[in-house]
């Protein structure tokens, strides 16, 4: 399969990639974060886990749309249609509305929204016409119910949900599945440091795996929404 991943290099993006090299099928991996060096250590180890698989990566900065068509250009000059896209790069910034920066708001939708929008457009021609594709976003909780110190970063991950269910309803004559993932508290880079116990929030590779199992199904069946969240509550 060609999978896509953005942000693969960190958290719920490095964990997908774990979880795909390790099964029985061959891929062809196209990865894009902006460390070159973090990109070059998914590389290797894809590599080193099997020869069957197949790694394209590029630094780019998702924020850029410039960027963003390089990265689509790199997968589209295949000729292969794309069979799992995850649109998992994301920002956050803890604020509220009335007092967070000026130019957060559209830092966060360049990233968490308008990234994934022109990525998928780019990338569909190709899918639409061989009828077939997964595509998967990175919501959040914070797309599903507002919270004190969200900010734009809520407002950003609210549009997400709302492309997600329109692309579904879009893309379903085309037989290509749309899969918003909506993970609660799940330990990354934004959380350490935090002084919260990891126990108290989810591995990435909890979203991962369900993501992966989502990818298993029937062209029949679809997953529509993935909603995790920790055992003990949101955060």
């Amino acid at each position: 399969m060609n999978i896509v991943i953005t942000g693969a290099t960190k958290g719920i993006g490095n964990a997908i990639v774990e979880i795909f090299v390790a099964d029985k099928s061959a891929h062809h991996f196209f990865l894009c974060a902006r460390n070159e060096s973090e990109l070059n250590k998914s590389k290797i180890f894809i590599e080193e886990k099997s020869s069957k698989h197949k790694v394209t990566t590029l630094v780019c900065d998702l924020e850029i749309k410039d960027q963003v068509q390089v990265f689509a250009n790199l997968i589209l000059a295949t000729n292969e249609p794309v069979d799992i896209l995850v649109n998992n790069a994301g920002l956050y910034f803890p604020g509220s509305c009335y007092n967070e920066e000026e130019g957060v708001l559209e830092k966060m939708l360049n990233v968490n929204l308008f990234s994934a929008y022109h990525l998928s457009r780019a990338l569909l021609g190709p899918m639409i016409e061989k009828k077939q594709g997964h595509i998967f976003n990175i919501c959040s909780i914070a797309a599903l119910k507002a919270y004190g110190n969200g900010g734009s970063y809520s407002i950003s991950k609210y549009a997400l949900s709302g492309f997600t269910k329109n692309l579904r309803e879009e893309l379903k004559p085309f037989g290509i599945k749309v899969t918003g993932v909506y993970p609660g508290a799940t330990m990354s880079d934004s959380w350490k440091g935090s002084g919260i116990e990891e126990s108290r929030i989810m591995e990435a590779n909890d979203i991962a795996k369900m993501i992966y199992a989502a990818a298993q199904l029937s062209p029949q069946a679809v997953v529509e929404d993935i909603i995790l969240r920790p055992q003990l509550g949101d955060l």
